[in-house]
């Protein structure tokens, strides 16, 4: 027995040694190589990759040609299972990789047509974008196919192979981000999807307009859709599975901040320059930190794996940044389907037929699945995504497809020349004239030069609509009547925009962007004005400001939307015993979301109690949780409580009529139980925010795999909300894997402060780390100092040496 159990010890011992072997050999293998020298076949000459202590390339080139491969091979090297996510989402290959859950996802991606689109558009990329774009995939296909000695290991766990990244996939990914930014498909849908159950003015209020504005529309569309005789209940279903299988494009909470100072105004005396996209928080983050030095080229920033750009950063004579304007470039188009011939619809001039592909998706561990991808003269028919219910007509009625217009699918979008040109402009003016040919999406773009000069630009190709559009993009319109056809485009010069204010500063943060009199029609659904006003006042509270103070505002998180709701917060009565400790947690609170604070625990759970007693019962309970995802309805809230609107808080579903204050004391006491539930203790004390609204950096695929999640995903706590500067987007929906609500998934992704005229002094901090591999320090080096609010150089710590150097040689 003595021997037998001296046996096994050592066979675990070896079996354990075997293991532990195989994985360090695995993790040896699959670390990419940093330094050395590296062959690859089409460089002109040799190029350095000179990476810091963060793991930050600094790419030094004789071409900017050889620089664009290196920044694949930069990529590839350190994000190579990133952008094969980047590549299936843009190809809508998911459920090859992830399986059936994914399908509805690829059902949509293909009904839309992004990479036939993006073929399409790479088919007409000529000159220097299409070189810069063949070498920065040659760059991606050397380490992914020639120098990669193991895969990464989800694509290990998943059987995945590594294929060749194309062209196309880069167009595919450009479109994919100005989906993210550009969209308001999800706002047309919600519209109208309310109008089949409320009229007009009920759904004006549930969705209000911009703070000052009216509402759009002038005609009643609740009435058109009746007199179209549109089946209620499948076109609900139609429009539930629309939107829940298209990828996420915020409606609330996307945005970002910049503003950019006069040296009148700083405290240096010349420009400074600040920004922070707010992007959903991914594993690794979205962003790729990269210094470029090649002739007539001398840029460090924010990169994209998938892009040969540098997207967000400075040169050495100017610094520019972005947020996004969330202009209507998007509109959707009830086609009639011809009476005589399914395979046609009407329009204007006749019944023409539908363009149509077949599509096959394959299913990891399923049958291929198979469906025609239809479009019409406006775009493709979004509603070919897969429902069971792919026409919304009720029975002897004319039935109706759903087809989407968009400026981002055009043939002849060219990013690619438009960033360049950005990259290398000299002065405001010259970023200017680059940013003409920019198409979608719109951005808020403000830069500096040396010279002083500070300006704001919003280029993008924005639709003109008729003066007999009545619906003015605001729902889904006829798509055949004429009247609601594209007209042409908003011209550039005619676009908004603003140099060397005498104030000495601009700023945006995703609000109107023009005055009440603007001739044109930009969007109408304008983020709140909340962010703006805050960061105003803080640009006026001193006469300079240096980058401490710039820093203070990016970490400020004083919340102006909560001083709306307060009193209605502080006046409700509760009989729970835990009532008169919350009460006392709330004295003096004035909307700052301190981390560690816990009255903005209790704010949130109130609030969110508080919406959903109100508004659950008119909406539809499945579609009032399912709209979370987008919408947190405060605005729709701020609204029926300054109205005391009896018809809004009485429960449609209870015999009772509730008045506006019983939903606001019953939202109270729901609450109390909501986060003693949540914390698991009755000390009220405990209940700090950060430890309920966590940021969470999402792992594709890993976060929804309990036993992986802790290994890949990123967490940390955070305040903030959804209206602070220092953003934080508070999620009411329920995470479909841990339940959690109050996560923040969606912030800065990205926070930089430029100096133009001292480089040393510029900064910059993402939300993750260089590396995409979960075993390297770089993987998560980042994570605390940006919850923190704290930054690394943009151009490297002065003096420093190389932590790793890497040699790229041309193969003769």
């Amino acid at each position: 027995m003595r021997w037998f159990l001296k046996a096994s010890l050592w066979l675990v011992m070896l079996a354990v040694s075997v293991v532990a072997l195989t994985a360090w050999l695995y993790v040896r293998q699959a670390s990419p190589r940093h330094e050395g020298d590296l062959a690859l076949r089409g460089l002109g000459a040799d190029v350095r990759i000179e990476r810091d202590a963060h793991g930050i390339p600094s790419i030094k080139a004789g071409s900017v040609r050889d620089a664009m491969m290196a920044l694949g091979v930069v990529h590839a090297q350190d994000r190579l299972w990133q952008m094969e996510t980047h590549k299936r989402i843009g190809s809508g290959r998911l459920a090859e990789a992830f399986g059936e859950a994914a399908l509805e996802s690829d059902r949509f991606l293909r009904a839309l047509g992004v990479k036939r689109a993006a073929e399409v558009q790479w088919s007409q990329t000529q000159g220097e974008a299409r070189e810069l774009i063949e070498a920065y995939t040659a760059g991606v296909n050397a380490v992914a196919m020639q120098h990669t000695r193991a895969r990464p290991p989800e694509m290990v766990v998943l059987g995945l192979k590594l294929e060749p990244w194309t062209p196309a996939d880069t167009v595919a990914w450009a479109t994919m981000m100005a989906w993210d930014l550009g969209g308001n498909m999800n706002a047309e849908l919600l519209r109208m999807r309310m109008a089949l159950r409320l009229p007009v003015d009920r759904v004006d209020q549930l969705v209000p307009p911009y703070p000052g504005t009216k509402p759009l529309v002038s005609t009643d569309y609740a009435k058109l859709y009746r007199d179209l005789k549109l089946n209620t209940q499948t076109t609900e279903r139609l429009i539930d599975r629309v939107m829940a299988s298209a990828p996420p494009s915020g409606i609330e909470g996307a945005g970002s901040n910049n503003w950019v100072l006069a040296g009148s105004k700083t405290t240096t005396g010349h420009p400074l320059l600040a920004n922070d996209p707010h992007l959903k928080l991914s594993t690794p983050a979205l962003w790729y930190f990269v210094r470029i030095e090649a002739p007539g080229l001398h840029v460090a920033g924010a990169s994209m794996p998938g892009l040969p750009a540098v997207v967000l950063g400075q040169n050495q004579k100017i610094a520019w940044g972005f947020t996004n304007t969330g202009p209507d470039v998007q509109d959707i188009y009830l086609e009639r389907v011809n009476a005589s011939d399914a395979t046609r619809y009407d329009t204007p001039e006749g019944p023409k037929p539908f363009g149509v592909v077949e599509e096959v998706i394959k299913v990891k561990g399923k049958p291929d699945v198979m469906f025609l991808a239809r479009s019409t003269r406006h775009g493709p028919v979004i509603s070919d995504a897969g429902t069971v219910d792919d026409l919304v007509g009720a029975r002897g009625a004319a039935p109706y497809v759903m087809a989407l217009r968009w400026t981002a699918l055009d043939a002849d979008v060219d990013q690619t020349s438009t960033s360049l040109a950005m990259m290398r402009a000299d002065s405001v003016q010259a970023f200017d004239l680059a940013s003409r040919t920019w198409v979608a999406p719109q951005q808020n773009m403000v830069v500096a030069d040396q010279a002083g000069r500070i300006a704001w630009v919003a280029p993008a190709r924005v639709p003109v609509r008729s003066e007999e559009h009545d619906l003015k993009g605001v729902v889904p319109a006829l798509g055949w009547e004429a009247r609601y056809d594209w007209v042409g485009t908003i011209p550039v010069a005619q676009l908004p925009r603003e140099e060397d204010p005498a104030r000495g500063w601009i700023a945006t943060a995703n609000q109107r962007i023009h005055a009440a009199d603007y001739p044109h029609h930009i969007t109408g659904d304008w983020a709140a004005p909340f962010r703006q006003q805050r960061i105003e006042a803080m640009l006026q509270a001193k006469p300079q400001l240096g980058m401490d103070d710039l820093r203070a505002m990016q970490a400020d998180v004083k919340s102006l939307a909560a001083d709306a709701l307060l009193p209605w917060l502080q006046r409700a009565e509760s009989k729970h015993r835990l009532a008169p400790a919350a009460r006392e947690a709330l004295k003096g609170f004035d909307g700052t979301m301190g981390a560690n604070q816990v009255a903005p625990s209790i704010y949130w759970a109130w609030l969110r109690q508080l919406t959903e007693g109100v508004l659950a019962d008119e909406v539809g309970p499945s579609r009032y949780e399912a709209s979370l995802g987008q919408r947190q309805f405060r605005d729709a809230l701020e609204g029926v409580l300054a109205r005391n609107d009896a018809w809004w808080c009485d429960n449609k579903d209870t015999p009772a009529a509730e008045t506006c204050s019983a939903q606001n004391d019953a939202a109270f006491t729901r609450a109390l139980d909501e986060l003693r539930a949540h914390f698991g203790s009755d000390d009220v004390a405990t209940w700090r925010w950060g430890a309920m609204h966590t940021a969470r950096a999402e792992h594709r695929p890993f976060s929804r795999v309990k036993a992986l999640a802790k290994l890949f995903e990123l967490r940390v706590p955070t305040g903030g909300d959804t209206f602070t500067v220092n953003v934080s987007r508070v999620n009411f929906k329920a995470d479909a894997t841990t339940g959690e609500r109050y996560l923040h998934e969606h912030g800065p992704s990205l926070r930089a402060l430029y100096d133009v005229q001292d480089l040393s002094q510029s900064r910059f901090m993402h939300s993750s780390g260089q590396s995409g591999l979960p075993w390297s320090p770089q993987y998560r080096d980042f994570l605390e100092p940006w919850a923190r609010v704290e930054y690394v150089p943009v151009w490297g710590a002065k003096g420093a040496a190389p932590a790793a150097t890497l040699t790229l040689k041309p193969i003769p």
